[in-house]
């Protein structure tokens, strides 16, 4: 495949819905209600809106014209800027795809989950079948406890369904598969959200969710945390918008694709945010308990509160739990496809090799890497990976990126080249926040992550699992990309790695 042939979105529309569903994930239902609990309520509201104007837009339409105009994966685009700069992108897309192998496992929950909303199989306690006989979760992230066979049936099926999508390409594959799953994902997202708030006691989830404490916004931990949502949410820095991007016509709205996809995105945070706190509510006035007593984020939220929250309900249980699950289904599916095309993107600009072929050789071997988790420790040993993926992994290269492309690239020059066709114009406000706003804000939380992390070990964990699951994994990706890039490009794609960096 060359460049100049390269697969293309057939429709705007069928490029938007992708980037959305690649943004919108499981972690939008768990993660964006409680930085909002935790952080002012309502007031914290203001400092994510002014995150999504000065960091979630502005890297938005930076990734989105670097890949339209390089016309390539993350690799290939930043080795076109200049061969010493390859590494970055390669560490970018070595990012999603191991966190998909933990990340499909979740996925796969949800497809068991799927059936045991049918009979409510969850019983009275949702907690201790979830932790017990659902997951069998071990004492240590080293003693491993055997295979959960149903687990590991359900992971089979999350990873054939990403392999058939995505080895069919962007038009044949995602595009169709994105136009289908992220409008349904909203109506029924939607749906969930009005039935939340007709809740009996909904109203008093709302309320802590929204009631403001604006005393709160003068902590700069606050700020950080709105910008660490926006950041993560948006699956930026990982090159999965750079992928989708250079699939792109070359004569695309970039400005307002980018408005678009993040105000989308947003959005889903706020129906998520409505939908978990008014069912929050529910269940703490059916069980006549303080609101503070459910109020715990994670993955619990999901496969915890909400199976509570069915089984209370007047009529319609399992019809209910049955499409919450496979709404989780959905979410997953759209964001894991764009994980697994982030990594082929590059590697297919890179090898010698067919996209089927490729797809299916990283299938087999992400399927492998996923079945680790779903071991007895393997919820144990996700907690680990995904911390320093995302404190680390992601935010590193998200400020490497906004660095890179603001200077040595150059931010005047980024905002012609993506005013060129957009009908919107973006000024000189949008340079300032690449080049010194995001690469502060980014910088700041990864110095402080890094002074966390050594004052204490994450989550009580030992210190030799922390060593083994957290600091090797996130080591081992920088080493991986390296390793990645001593490898030759394939002869057949003109001007490839020119030595003396990308030329317009």
């Amino acid at each position: 495949m060359s460049q100049e042939n390269r697969d293309q979105w057939l429709s705007r529309k069928g490029f938007i819905f992708a980037s959305v569903g690649a943004a919108i994930g499981l972690g939008n239902l768990w993660r964006f209600p409680f930085q909002a609990y935790n952080n002012g309520g309502g007031a914290f509201l203001l400092p994510y809106f002014f995150a999504l104007l000065t960091a979630g837009i502005p890297l938005m339409i930076l990734e989105y014209g670097f890949g339209s105009r390089m016309r390539g994966g993350a690799a290939w685009s930043f080795s076109r800027l200049n061969r010493k700069f390859e590494w970055l992108g390669w560490w970018q897309v070595m990012i999603p795809l191991l966190v998909m192998m933990f990340y499909s496992s979740i996925v796969a929950w949800s497809l068991n989950y799927m059936v045991y909303s049918l009979d409510l199989s969850w019983g009275d306690n949702p907690g201790k079948f979830f932790g017990v006989d659902f997951l069998h979760v071990s004492d240590s992230p080293f003693n491993l406890g055997g295979v959960n066979w149903g687990i590991l049936g359900t992971t089979v099926i999350v990873w054939a369904a990403n392999w058939f999508i995505t080895k069919n390409g962007i038009s044949g594959g995602i595009e169709k598969a994105s136009r289908i799953f992220t409008p349904l994902l909203l109506v029924l997202m939607i749906c969930f959200m009005i039935r939340g708030i007709t809740l009996e006691g909904s109203s008093v989830g709302l309320d802590y969710l929204f009631k403001p404490d604006f005393s709160i916004l003068l902590e700069a931990k606050v700020w950080v945390s709105a910008y660490a949502q926006v950041f993560f949410s948006a699956t930026l820095g990982v090159g999965v918008m750079i992928a989708y991007s250079s699939y792109l016509p070359k004569k695309s709205d970039i400005v307002n694709n980018a408005f678009l996809t993040v105000l989308a995105n947003s959005s889903f945070d706020l129906i998520a945010g409505i939908t978990v706190f008014s069912t929050l509510g529910f269940v703490a006035h059916s069980m006549g308990v303080d609101f503070t007593e459910v109020a715990k984020g994670g993955p619990g939220i999901a496969f915890v509160a909400f199976p509570q929250a069915i089984s209370q309900m007047p009529f319609a249980k399992s019809f209910i739990g049955f499409m919450f699950f496979f709404c989780l289904f959905i979410a997953g599916l759209s964001s894991s496809i764009s994980m697994l095309e982030s990594f082929c993107c590059a590697a297919l600009d890179k090898f010698d090799i067919s996209r089927p072929k490729l797809i299916t050789i990283v299938s087999v071997l992400g399927f492998a890497g996923s079945a680790l988790y779903t071991t007895g420790a393997g919820v144990l040993i996700l907690d680990i990976v995904d911390h320093f993926v995302g404190n680390y992994g992601i935010a590193t290269c998200g400020l490497l990126e906004a660095f890179v492309l603001g200077w040595f690239y150059n931010a005047s020059r980024m905002r012609a080249e993506v005013n060129e066709y957009s009908d919107f114009k973006i000024g000189k406000w949008w340079e300032y926040c690449i080049k010194y706003l995001t690469p502060a804000v980014l910088g700041y939380m990864t110095i402080r992550n890094i002074i966390e992390e050594f004052a204490q070990p994450y989550g009580g964990y030992p210190v030799e699992a922390v060593i083994a699951f957290g600091w090797t994994v996130a080591i081992g990706m920088v080493i991986v990309a390296a390793l990645f890039m001593r490898r030759r490009w394939r002869a057949e794609i003109p001007g490839a790695c020119p030595a003396g960096g990308y030329e317009s």
